[in-house]
């Protein structure tokens, strides 16, 4: 059985899957600047009272593993996520700027999917793999 959280007139299991791409598909994340979004996302998620399960990507592309809360709209969660992670890799990495001269790290578009019905052990396990 899925592990259920309780508020205090909710039980719930939620699990959302997220990809952001950059902007122009650009290859611009080293091992470095993934450590710093792990910081930032980790910080929203817990401004919005969510856990960050997990994170993972590649040059191009990041993959989130989120527990929100049942009262929380997706969107503004993918709104805070993608602006504060661009405001702050692009303060903390100025080499940035040359890819991303107009602001914006991420690309408009992004990818959500609800996990409720697979095992978190396999999602968990595809964006460790990623």
């Amino acid at each position: 059985m899925q592990d259920l959280r309780t508020k205090r007139h909710v039980v719930y299991s939620l699990h959302l899957h997220l990809v952001f791409v950059t902007k122009y598909k650009k290859n611009v994340f080293t091992k470095k600047m993934y450590e710093r979004l792990h910081y930032h996302f980790e910080r929203v998620c817990n401004d919005f009272g969510c856990r960050l399960v997990d994170t993972s990507g590649q040059r191009d592309h990041v993959y989130l593993l989120v527990e929100p809360q049942p009262h929380m709209t997706p969107s503004r969660l993918v709104n805070s996520l993608k602006g504060v992670s661009s405001r702050f890799l692009r303060k903390e990495f100025p080499e940035l700027e040359k890819f991303y001269w107009k602001g914006g790290l991420w690309s408009p578009s992004y990818f959500i999917s609800s996990c409720g019905g697979a095992p978190l052990g396999i999602i968990k396990e595809y964006i460790e793999k990623q």
